[in-house]
């Protein structure tokens, strides 16, 4: 449901804000705490005056975060702050055939996913997986950004902009507001990036999906878990949530028609194959496996992250880590363009980088959805699939491309490690390298005590230089480290000068 909103500020608004972001969801809010870390001015502009949404409280605003957002916040100090996840046991705490997340709804175990593949993940490294609520992720960048001095007003729908070569002006409603660059974080629908005229590529729906809350008389006749059914899939989490998959092609949910009470009851008998009754219906909403993409994140001074740049199914829920990444991945780069201090196409790596993400995010969704549909083609192939995920390959295959494991970067070099997240190496001191990440910094990393490495980072205000030994180096000498955490440049040996000099002069200026 739509919230009408109307704000009545006519007053010209003269401030002149380094990024204007559009939207205060998570992704918005965690890029609005990335480039206020860098020093930069932000306003965030939220179209919703109210915050809270009840979806939000439901159990369908829980995510899965996975590997690499959760590295981020650890790296900004912000994990702590997470309560949701200290309620749930750990998915890989021994227990025997303890599900730890699914395919297409195939469950793959814990015990099955061999963990020594993953050789660089350290015992001090953050967990694979942590559960966190849409609403408790946002109320701890609100904190962060908030404590930054982030402006964030509600309530203010962007209607309209207009770029210059060195400034964008953003309409709202009466109001207007000047910034030297504009991102659209505002969603799916994103009028950022309508109004910048972007092409959203991709592939039309094959169902719609439902997400409830109702009173069922009879939930017993439903099984329990996820269940791939000859007509569809429907889940109930917990008394009266329910999640279905009806294979339409996504009529329902594009022909806008107010979900009922009958309707859903509807749907679900015919999903379940069940005579199940439905009494009352508190919420719900619709969505669907529409994957699309914008084929360029940048028109200008305006770009895109999150479900603004990429959409898909929400199976797996790596939408919400898609769109963290990509924060992660923008605020250094746009902090660094603003401030004069980003080498030539520094900026423009942010659409290389993240692009092939999204890409294979999207053929991650699309390949869950085609061995879901009902259809005996769809069947033969998930039985095959159910056979391989319960192996111990399969498993830990799915595990590290679900909990995004080996994220990586094409930045060239030899090392394995370069265009990784850096492994959360532990000092003799017991702090890690997470723990000196919080400034939002990169880090030349000197596991010796090399004169020319502590001379060449003092040349650079935005690297910290760290020399320390680790108690597990895998044999590096030294690391250059990016402001998002991925490796740049490693030594195995004695260091390279030349090597590390154009490593350093390509992701950082002076």
């Amino acid at each position: 449901m739509k919230d009408i909103l109307k704000n009545t500020n006519s007053a010209p608004n003269h401030t002149i804000y380094d990024v204007i972001i559009s939207g205060a969801g998570p992704v918005g809010l965690f890029l609005a705490c990335e480039l206020a870390l860098a020093k930069c001015s932000v306003l965030v502009l939220e179209k919703a005056e109210n915050p809270n949404s009840t979806l939000k409280k439901l159990p369908f605003g829980i995510r899965g975060l996975s590997a690499p957002s959760i590295e981020t916040l650890f790296r900004r100090g912000l994990l702590n702050d997470l309560e949701l996840h200290k309620h749930f046991k750990n998915p890989h705490a021994g227990q025997e055939n303890r599900q730890a997340g699914h395919f297409a709804g195939i469950p793959f175990y814990a015990d099955h996913i061999d963990y020594s593949k993953w050789k660089y993940r350290l015992p001090s490294s953050t967990a694979t997986i942590l559960l966190s609520e849409m609403e408790e992720l946002e109320n701890v960048f609100i904190r962060r950004a908030e404590a930054l001095a982030v402006t964030i007003k509600r309530g203010f729908a962007i209607t309209d902009f207009h770029q210059t070569e060195d400034s964008v002006t953003v309409l709202s409603d009466n109001a207007s507001f000047h910034a030297k660059w504009l991102v659209g974080c505002d969603g799916s629908r994103s009028i950022v990036r309508k109004a910048g005229g972007f092409e959203f590529a991709g592939t039309e729906p094959e169902f719609t999906g439902y997400s409830a809350h109702v009173d069922i008389t009879d939930s017993e006749k439903l099984n329990p878990g996820r269940n791939v059914t000859s007509k569809g899939m429907y889940l109930q989490s917990q008394p009266g949530y329910i999640i279905l998959q009806d294979f339409d092609g996504g009529a329902f949910h594009n022909s806008e028609i107010p979900i009922t009470l009958e309707h859903l009851q509807d749907v679900l008998r015919r999903v379940s194959n069940t005579d199940v009754t439905l009494t009352k219906l508190h919420i719900a909403t619709t969505w669907t496996d529409r994957a699309r993409q914008a084929t360029t994140y940048r028109n200008g001074r305006v770009l895109l992250a999150g479900d603004a740049a990429h959409i898909h199914a929400p199976l797996g829920g790596q939408g919400l880590n898609l769109g963290l990444g990509d924060a992660m991945n923008l605020g250094w780069k746009l902090a660094a363009t603003i401030q004069n201090k980003a080498p030539e196409g520094l900026l423009d790596s942010y659409y290389t980088e993240r692009y092939l993400i999204g890409e294979q995010v999207l053929d991650w969704s699309r390949a869950q959805v085609s061995i879901m549909k009902p259809d005996p083609h769809a069947r033969a192939l998930h039985a095959i699939l159910r056979d391989l995920i319960h192996t111990p390959d399969g498993a830990t295959y799915i595990a590290e491309r679900v909990w995004g494991i080996h994220t990586h970067y094409n930045l060239g070099g030899n090392h394995p490690l370069i265009g990784h997240s850096v492994p959360n190496f532990e000092f003799e001191d017991g702090t890690t390298i997470g723990d000196l990440m919080h400034n939002g910094l990169g880090i030349l990393l000197d596991f010796g005590n090399t004169i020319f490495l502590k001379t060449l980072a003092e040349e650079y205000d935005s690297i910290q230089y760290i020399s320390a030994k680790a108690k597990e180096q895998f044999g590096l000498s030294a690391v250059l480290i990016r402001p998002d955490g991925f490796i740049a440049w490693t030594s195995d040996g004695e260091t390279d000068e030349q090597s590390l000099k154009e490593a350093v002069m390509r992701w950082f200026a002076k």
